[in-house]
């Protein structure tokens, strides 16, 4: 097993069970390679193929696959299967019902937060609820290409509004439950959302969460500079809430009950046949200047790639109970809870709850329950439940994990305990941007091993020059496939500053990666100043913004330090205004306004006192050596650069306690 970071041959293979490999999908390396190559010498042939498991009003006039990655050559854009027109609700319901015969198969199993809340969803009993949502949404005047927030925590009306939209051709933009209203406000402004569909509660564990007010608040235009649309909100009842939050606030020119409209509405609804660029949604990831960025994916090219991806990561089969445990709030969700096992006809488990609730053995009672075969989870959570052991799950086939690197103790954990040692783990590597880029045929933590389909990775140095052999430096991709990001809604220049200017003719990850003998990628981090908390990424700039808000704070730096449970977690250095004076009560109140300003996930574990930062000459902060600081690591590198190298030296000698 090789440590992640080691620069040792790999000593120790795990070879899939025989039976899983006799009807695999991919059963071999040389069927990989002859479809990896097929994928990017022939793109045309083979995405025509792909293609031709779907359902197109109109088919594709011209070639399939155009685009210019040279920002030096004009502006950048990708254009997938031009011409055709499709409806992704039509493909992922219609399609399975009516050509599959699959209208009485379990579409998902929703297993609320309490063990006593589950509800059993057909594909004909979802297509019933997406069309009447449907209706509704045109009743209250969406049409296509109108943007609807979705502010909603794992119940089933989330996906009925996902799917609803795509049906009428309007974009959905789905905000995370656990933001912040001025998040949700942010989000919200940017995507000029004409309609908001929240809850009035949700219950996470033991902790009530009121929905309503957090939307209230993120739609009050006395609160920010910038008034809100005008925007009506539409709010079912979450199901893991027995009844009504009393008081939830309302307003009758603005607030209407989720039931009272579905009631009346019809069972039947058209789809809206769009083009295959048609926008078909924007989720909003954080970005290096503190704005997030919202990342719009389109039609086509997101359908047939989220597909694709689920069939041959997954090793999908017809008789699979498939559990991804992610939220729907983030790019995993959408494309591995909804749109991926939805388009290959595949029943899922939904999960309203938390990990540990109402007791530490609840995922091992919903893997028992449904009979999952194919569970998908962070390693977060798996270092979580690794300190509670866990009981004998006997139908699991695979593994996969997803959102940040996994550590060797927590794979073995995952494989040896949980998988029985008989289950492939698949390591995955992706972006919000991208929906799949490197899947794992290795079982090596931080090893994603080869490119999925379509993909061409390249490593460059810090000069653009490609890298042969055993190399690292920056992950970069020479072209597109069909599932990657369009744009960054309303701000094309955004775009292409942020994935195309550094090295024209390559789109950047902006992660760093290291190329072994064996020809395997390794993922090393990310090289811009972008942290990965619990698999959320969070921008270095936006808690930054958010502790310099408190009227005490001069200035802050953000850097991340290895957490136990979390992978990594939030350091702070904060230096106060002139007459400031740091306390337990400054760190209680910086923590609760980074928390209200951007969520739960965001909050920080350590808050040091900085009476200075480590500074270039040029007044830039020297994350490299706050690193270092926040992981005790006294060897500092090259110090020449800092225009005060005292710094340093005060900072290290009030490190946090609790961080020595």
């Amino acid at each position: 097993m090789v440590v992640p970071g080691s620069r040792e041959r790999a000593e120790e293979v795990f070879q899939p069970p025989e039976d899983l490999l006799k009807d695999a999908h991919v059963p071999d390396f040389n069927t990989y390679l002859r479809l990896y190559k097929k994928s990017t010498e022939e793109p045309e042939v083979f995405w025509t193929e792909v293609a031709e498991d779907f359902f197109w009003k109109n088919p594709p006039k011209g070639q399939i696959l155009q685009y210019n990655f040279d920002i030096t050559k004009g502006s950048i854009y990708v254009s997938f299967m031009e011409g055709a027109k499709t409806n992704v609700c039509y493909n992922v319901l219609d399609r399975n019902i009516l050509d599959k015969n699959l209208g009485e198969k379990v579409a998902f199993y929703w297993e609320g937060n309490s063990p006593d809340h589950q509800l059993t969803i057909t594909y004909n009993t979802l297509l019933v609820q997406v069309c009447k949502c449907a209706n509704v949404l045109r009743e209250m005047g969406v049409k296509k290409g109108d943007t609807v927030a979705i502010y909603l925590p794992m119940i089933p009306e989330l996906v009925y509004t996902m799917l609803a939209c795509a049906r009428i051709g309007a974009v959905h933009s789905v905000v995370f439950a656990g933001f912040s209203s001025e998040s949700l406000c942010e989000r919200v402004l940017d995507a000029q959302c004409s309609l908001l569909v929240t809850a009035d509660g949700v219950y996470r564990g033991e902790k009530l969460i009121n929905l309503k007010r957090i939307a209230d608040e993120a739609l009050d235009p006395t609160c920010f500079a910038r008034r809100p649309p005008p925007i009506k909100q539409r709010c079912p009842n979450a199901p893991g809430v027995n009844k009504r939050i009393a008081p939830t606030p309302w307003d009758d020119q603005l607030d209407v009950w989720w039931d009272d409209l579905m009631e009346s509405a019809s069972e039947l609804c058209e789809p809206e046949w769009v083009d295959a660029e048609d926008p078909l949604f924007i989720l909003y990831t954080s970005g290096s200047t503190g704005k997030p960025k919202g990342v719009l994916h389109t039609t086509a090219g997101y359908l047939l790639y989220a597909a694709l991806t689920f069939k041959y990561v997954f090793d999908h089969r017809h008789d699979d109970v498939y559990w991804c445990t992610a939220d729907v709030g983030w790019i995993t969700g959408h494309s591995y809870i909804t749109y991926g096992p939805l388009a290959n006809g595949a029943t899922g488990v939904f999960f309203e709850g938390v990990p540990v609730y109402p007791h530490v053995g609840r995922y091992w009672e919903i893997i028992e329950k449904y009979r999952v075969t194919k569970f998908y989870t962070a390693p977060t959570a798996i270092r979580l439940l690794m300190k509670y052991g866990k009981e004998p799950v006997l139908r699991l086939r695979i593994l996969g994990t997803v959102g940040e690197p996994i550590n060797p103790e927590a794979w073995h954990w995952y494989r040896d305990v949980v998988g029985q040692t008989r289950c492939p783990v698949v390591d995955t590597f992706w972006q919000t941007e991208t929906v799949r880029l490197l899947r794992n045929s290795s079982p090596c933590p931080s090893r994603p091993t080869l490119p999925f389909f379509g993909v061409q990775p390249a490593i460059l140095n810090e000069d653009g020059e490609e890298l042969e052999g055993e190399a690292e430096g920056y992950l970069v991709f020479r072209q597109p496939w069909p599932g990657i990001m369009r744009t960054v809604y309303g701000n094309q220049e955004r775009f292409e500053n942020t994935y195309f200017k550094k090295f024209p003719g390559f789109y950047v990850t902006g992660d760093g990666c290291r190329r072994d003998q064996d020809g395997y990628y390794w993922i090393t981090g990310r090289i811009d100043d972008m942290l990965n908390v619990s698999g959320h990424l969070l921008s270095t700039a936006e808690v930054e913004s958010a502790l310099s808000d408190h009227p005490a704070v001069a200035e802050a730096a953000v850097v991340s330090r290895p957490h136990a449970v979390k992978g990594e977690c939030l350091y702070c250095f904060v230096t106060l205004k002139e007459g400031g004076e740091f306390s337990r009560t400054l760190t209680e109140e910086l923590r609760r306004q980074v928390r209200e300003k951007i969520g739960p996930i965001a909050t920080p574990d350590f808050i040091q006192n900085a009476p200075g930062l480590p500074k270039t000459r040029s007044g830039k902060i020297m994350r490299r050596i706050l690193r270092h600081i926040a992981r005790n690591d006294k060897e500092l590198g090259d110090l020449s650069t800092l225009a005060d190298p005292k710094v340093v030296e005060a900072l290290l000698s009030q490190r946090c306690e609790a961080a020595a």
